[in-house]
């Protein structure tokens, strides 16, 4: 039960941290459709007052909440999967003093 539970667990990890990077650097492919909605939306508006002559740092500071916000929400997942992992190492542990505590020798 444990063992495969864990691994599961740190492949999910290692996927996640993988995602946060991306996140970092800029890269879209680990937005969810709604933020890259947002994102491709505030392009928009940034193409949009470059081609009136306008300035384009609300387009860039939207384009930073959304990346800033994603990122929050990848750590948020990260520590609630640390925290699974944490607490199915604990119930394994667990069990396994528990079978030892009932041996017959």
């Amino acid at each position: 039960m444990g063992n495969a539970d864990i691994r599961r667990l740190d492949r999910e990890i290692q996927r996640t941290m993988k995602k946060l990077e991306a996140v970092r650097r800029g890269e879209w492919w680990p937005l969810t459709s709604r933020e890259r909605l947002s994102m491709t939306r505030a392009m928009a508006q940034g193409a949009r007052s470059v081609h009136k002559g306008r300035s384009t740092t609300g387009a860039e500071d939207r384009m930073d909440s959304i990346g800033s916000a994603a990122e929050m929400r990848l750590n948020a997942e990260l520590a609630a999967l640390h925290g699974e992992r944490q607490r199915l190492i604990t119930e394994a542990a667990r069990a396994k003093a528990a079978k030892k505590k009932s041996g017959w020798f």
